[in-house]
């Protein structure tokens, strides 16, 4: 991914800082420090800084469960936050910004802080050799090499060489930053889909209308009603909930080979908990497998039978034993990434 050119300015220094990483730190400095250049600010407190570093990251760890890694302080600060400042999971950034930004709780101040050791400074490698803290200070603040920024001690000055190419390009600088945070991520996460869609949290999560009236209700009113395979309680059209068997927090995605109807007050207490395959696994199976034929038979065109194609090479091969075999790689891998079970 290639950065806009800019004369006079070294942005090859600048599509250098992620070359070599070992946390996720400067992904999100980066990200903050656009955020706030945005808004027209030149002299910017560290404290925001690495309040904002917390928000962009708070759903993608909180939420998605996604590890940065057993070494990553951002994720140990997040958790340790979390707790502190009696913060939602859901929290919106700007309201965890406003939060921390004002906070004296001296263990959270304690864990925003312990970034300033590690990641200001060290951002600006490309520039010149920023390992000895004093001498990046120094030399940034001689903006030696055109930096983009002067480290001082509360708070970072841009470069007035910078400001407008970073306000002009921003969308495509942060663009740069996600491409590569999420490769990053996934190879902290191999096994774990979707990364992309795992680093900010959407505004609105679609509503599943497509799948509900155009699949699930063809179900019904062939069958008349089924059963919730988690209360035993019969639906019927326009009474149940277009249910995630695994949780969207862990897929990502509304494909229908994952969805189901359930009972709607149970869907609100299983949330985004993980399904024991020994007990839900055959009546999920069984209820799918009645689905595929009814729409199979009524719309065979139906677009909706297209999304089975993800897991299985064709309909035909549609059997319990494949599905359970998919499924039950997710589920571990969510397991171990901190969901918990029913």
């Amino acid at each position: 991914m290639n950065l806009s050119y800019a004369p006079g300015l070294p942005v090859h220094l600048l599509a250098a800082c992620f070359n070599k990483t070992s946390a996720t730190y400067k992904f999100y400095w980066f990200l903050a420090v656009l955020g706030r250049v945005e808004q027209g600010q030149t002299q910017i407190s560290k404290q925001d800084l690495f309040s904002e570093m917390v928000a962009h990251s708070w759903f993608t760890v909180n939420y998605f469960h996604v590890s940065f890694g057993k070494q990553d302080k951002l994720q140990q600060a997040i958790e340790r936050i979390k707790l502190e400042e009696n913060l939602t999971i859901d929290a919106d950034r700007n309201a965890i910004n406003k939060k921390l930004q004002a906070t004296t709780n001296k263990n959270t101040l304690k864990a925003l802080l312990y970034f300033n050791s590690e990641v200001p400074h060290r951002f600006l490698s490309p520039w010149f050799r920023a390992e000895d803290m004093n001498a990046a200070y120094a030399n940034s603040q001689q903006y030696q090499n055109n930096c983009p920024y002067a480290l001082y001690k509360d708070y970072i000055e841009i470069n007035p060489a910078w400001m407008k190419y970073l306000q002009r390009n921003a969308r495509v600088l942060k663009d740069f930053c996600y491409w590569n945070l999420s490769i990053y991520l996934q190879s902290k996460n191999p096994n774990v889909p979707d990364i992309p869609g795992k680093l900010y949290k959407s505004p609105i999560r679609k509503a599943l209308t497509v799948q509900r009236k155009q699949y699930w209700d063809i179900v019904l009113n062939e069958l008349g009603s089924v059963d919730c395979i988690y209360t035993n309680k019969k639906l019927l059209i326009n009474q149940y909930a277009v249910e995630h068997f695994i949780p969207y927090a862990f897929v990502a995605h509304d494909l229908i080979w994952n969805l189901i109807p359930a009972d709607p007050t149970f869907n609100c207490t299983k949330s985004d908990k993980l399904p024991d395959l020994e007990k839900y696994f055959q009546p999920f199976y069984q209820l799918q497998q009645q689905a595929v034929e009814i729409i199979r038979d009524k719309q065979p065109n139906n677009k909706l039978l297209e999304d089975y194609l993800s897991i299985f090479p064709n309909l035909e091969t549609l059997n319990a034993e494949h599905y359970k075999n998919q499924l039950q790689p997710l589920i571990t891998i969510a397991s171990n990434n901190g969901f918990e079970y029913l």
